[in-house]
């Protein structure tokens, strides 16, 4: 069957002029500003206007763009080449080229019999997966873009992700060189999107256990959250915090970047450079960062098994059917 494979990501700016409109396009999103339309607009204006400079001296720090989009190419062209047969694999980023409208018509010109919806977001949230659903249901609606479409809502305990992080974060252990602790740090959330009943932490959590179920061993780890910004309330522990807790502990942080699967400036500049400088400054004995699965081979090979298995409608790729854009519940009656 000829089946359109659709990658979603965030995507980032290709130039230092594309920071402000990547930023208004991200504020814009009601899945991240949930206020009315003309106001959260104006929001997002003003946000973007503020944040800009900010954001353009990190992406000058690599390179004055960001990585994202020939990254998730790399994968999108790695897992063409597992899947094989009639399948071709697009891109569909959310808030920079190639945007989902874009993404859209590619599929519709390709005259695809199918179309699978896979997020490179491991862990489901409103603000990532639910929000790319959404915005691929107005695309395909608006081109007449009508075909069966299986839509894989998470997959935070697949065997691919799960091993290929395991070994990644082993290869990373060894270079320790004495007593460490294991962050498994994760892209923050505001504390009221989590208690509208998102199911995130609970998936980031479930993705942490079955890494170190797949590590095969003891060792001291503990689940944080980066990238907080504004005023709200963040759901934590902070990666902050817990670096600055290893310092005082007198232990190495091993960060492992849990809700990334592919480098960019929160891993290149945020853990690289500004968490290492705090783990410095904080007095750690260390200071290591697990790298992002990227392109691994059991990772490509649990997505290429997830989008082949992945049945019509919405599911979960760690067993059972699921609907968190309904209920807010997880896999296996647990709640979110």
């Amino acid at each position: 069957m000829k089946t359109a494979v659709v990658l979603f990501n965030l995507g980032g700016p290709d130039s230092p002029d594309a920071v402000q409109p990547f930023l208004q396009n991200l504020f814009s999103d009601p899945a991240i500003i949930t206020v009315p339309g003309p106001i959260r607009w104006l929001l997002a204006r003003v946000i973007s206007r503020r944040r800009a400079p900010v954001a353009r001296k990190i992406y000058d720090e690599i390179g004055g763009r960001s990585p994202l989009l020939p990254n998730t190419q790399a994968q999108a062209e790695t897992l063409q080449a597992a899947l094989g047969g009639e399948t071709k694999v697009f891109i569909a980023m959310r808030y920079w080229h190639p945007l989902t409208e874009a993404a859209a018509a590619e599929v519709k010109a390709w005259s695809p019999e199918r179309v699978v919806l896979l997020p490179l977001y491991p862990q489901f949230s409103t603000t990532t997966t639910e929000s790319s659903f959404a915005a691929w249901d107005r695309a395909a609606k608006s081109i007449g873009l009508s075909v069966p479409t299986a839509r894989l809502c998470c997959y935070p305990d697949d065997a691919g992700f799960v091993v290929a992080t395991a070994r990644l974060l082993a290869k990373t252990i060894d270079m320790a060189g004495g007593p460490y602790r294991i962050l498994f740090s994760a892209h923050g959330l505001p504390k009221k999107i989590v208690d509208t009943g998102d199911p995130y932490p609970w998936q980031v959590e479930r993705s942490a256990r079955a890494v170190m179920e797949a590590l095969g061993m003891k060792a001291d780890w503990v689940v944080c959250y980066q990238s907080r910004v504004g005023p709200l309330e963040w759901i934590g522990p902070s990666t902050e915090d817990e670096i600055r807790r290893a310092a005082s502990d007198k232990v190495t942080p091993v960060i492992v970047p849990l809700s990334f699967v592919s480098e960019h400036s929160e891993t290149l500049v945020e853990l690289d450079r500004e968490y290492r400088h705090l783990a410095e400054a904080s007095g750690a004995p260390g200071f290591l960062r697990v790298p992002t699965v990227s392109t691994d081979a059991s990772f490509i090979d649990g997505l290429a098994r997830l989008a082949k298995a992945a049945p019509d409608g919405l599911s979960s790729g760690c067993g059972g059917r699921i609907c968190p854009a309904q209920h807010r519940r997880c896999p296996h009656g647990a709640p979110a």
